[in-house]
């Protein structure tokens, strides 16, 4: 499995990263990081799109689905029937969200996987396609300001604030149950770690290399300008 995703995965980034070093001016490596990573947001898009489009209508339908629960409370098996119609009628498919994140979450992590690599700066040929060109010079800074291979402290706030805003942004905050219930007080409680938690974590990740916070700042952004972009074409279920 790990060959599986070593040749599908990694090598197929790792050639874009060296790839864009190669044609960036300066050999900016930092700047390859930065466009790699929106390159692979942009292709696997199509699948962000959906999950948040799915994300937006079981939003929506939230005051139909809660009717249902109180209505068919004392008969589970005509609550699921009637769950399901309504998925049709709202034209949500609830394991969309799922498939999604697994096809996702391997790519994502190979990104991170290549970027954390502490040899960015060398150039292993033996793992390049053949119209592929190793580069002549490779700038160990981003901008000629931050070294990629250490840490900023900038970097590392931005990567936490860009976060916070993407979280604030997208995450949903369950409202107040008029009567306590423990699944609505974990959905608050996971909220609140997502939006105020995550970032710190992130940020403290993002410390440890320059490369790692570049990729997690222009996650962060990109994730922000889909949800803008599903907001506008999706106005309704406004994340509250």
């Amino acid at each position: 499995m790990s060959s599986f995703f070593h040749t599908v995965l990694y090598i197929p980034i790792y050639n874009l990263l060296i790839f864009l070093v190669d044609i960036l001016p300066g050999g900016d490596i930092g700047l390859a990081v930065v466009i790699a990573t929106v390159i692979v947001k942009v292709i696997i898009m199509p699948l962000s799109l959906a999950a948040l489009r799915t994300q937006r209508a079981m939003k929506a339908m939230e005051p139909d689905m809660k009717a249902l629960k109180e209505k068919y409370k004392e008969n589970q098996e005509l609550l699921a029937k009637e769950t399901f119609a309504l998925y049709k009628v709202y034209g949500v498919n609830p394991f969309a969200g799922i498939l999604t994140l697994f096809i996702q979450l391997p790519i994502i992590l190979t990104l991170f996987w290549v970027f954390h690599s502490k040899t960015l700066l060398t150039v292993d040929t033996s793992l390049l396609y053949s119209f592929v060109h190793a580069p002549a010079t490779i700038s160990p800074y981003f901008l000629g300001i931050f070294l990629v291979t250490s840490s900023s402290i900038v970097l590392a706030i931005l990567a936490a604030a860009t976060q916070f805003v993407q979280a604030w942004y997208t995450i949903p905050m369950p409202a107040k149950a008029d009567k306590p219930s423990m699944s609505a007080d974990m959905g608050r409680a996971m909220a609140l770690q997502m939006r105020y938690i995550l970032p710190l974590f992130m940020g403290f990740i993002a410390y440890s290399s320059t490369a790692l916070a570049l990729y997690f700042i222009t996650t962060n952004v990109v994730g922000i300008a889909q949800e803008f972009y599903i907001r506008r074409v999706h106005p309704k279920a406004k994340v509250s």
